[in-house]
């Protein structure tokens, strides 16, 4: 005659464990391990006599990895060693809960949860380390800026320069032209005469340009021949000026 003693049921089941422990720089964090486990169909009567509390049993075993593992760890490279924490899991645990009837599928962390204050303060360093970064990236953007701007006015004051040259010699030219075909042309004359002629013609150009200017009121033109005319045209400057 048989008799049912119990059941148990061949469908993956998921245990999620928090362990609280702490890292290597000392830094307290609270660590979530889903283990995902089976029963063996081969071994399931092992799987029920065994081990009174099967889920008790993986909850000790996964303390004991995860206290035994992250106090070797610092904070930082605890977020880099997950998938080297689940397989210590895994590896432990299937070890042991095989010879008690059960199949160890999955182990994953599925969360490390670091005090807040621990949190606020890898926030505030990480974003001084981007502000920087930026106050850096800014600076040096703006030395280029200087650099190109500087060089742009070196090449304009250079070719301005080329340009003024060629300008003047390009007068000179013609000032030596004119000396010729008019010292030629017009007998009795000399150079000295020309140049006269020429540089009045440019003074009284010069004259006229001036008095032009939309903002020119007066144009004094400086011949004075004794102190008293000196004392007019003073005079009469300071008067203008007004």
């Amino acid at each position: 005659m048989e008799q049912m003693v119990g059941k148990l049921s061949f469908r993956v089941q998921q245990l999620d464990v928090r362990v609280e422990t702490k890292t290597h720089d000392n830094v307290f964090l609270t660590a979530v391990v889903s283990v995902q486990y089976q029963v063996l169909r081969e071994k399931v009567y092992d799987a029920y006599y065994a081990l009174t509390n099967p889920r008790q049993q993986i909850t000790a075993h996964i303390y004991d990895v995860m206290r035994s593992e992250l106090p070797t760890l610092e904070l930082d490279a605890v977020f880099e060693a997950k998938e080297d924490l689940a397989l210590a899991v895994k590896n432990a645990l299937s070890e042991t809960m095989t010879t008690y009837g059960y199949q160890i599928l999955q182990a994953l962390i599925t969360d490390l949860d670091p005090d807040q204050r621990v949190k606020n303060a890898m926030n505030e360093i990480n974003s001084s380390k981007r502000l920087k970064y930026a106050v850096a990236e800014k600076s040096e953007g703006e030395k280029i800026l200087m650099v190109k701007r500087a060089e742009a006015e070196a090449e304009a004051k250079y070719l301005s320069g080329v340009g003024v040259a060629k300008q003047r010699k390009a007068i000179v030219d013609g000032f030596k032209s004119s000396i010729v075909d008019f010292a030629e042309g017009v007998h009795g004359t000399n150079p000295k005469d020309v140049m006269d002629l020429l540089l009045l013609t440019q003074y009284f150009d010069t004259l006229r340009d001036v008095g032009g200017a939309p903002n020119c009121k007066t144009t004094f033109v400086p011949s004075s021949r004794t102190t008293a005319d000196d004392t007019r045209n003073a005079l009469l400057q300071a008067e203008a000026a007004k």
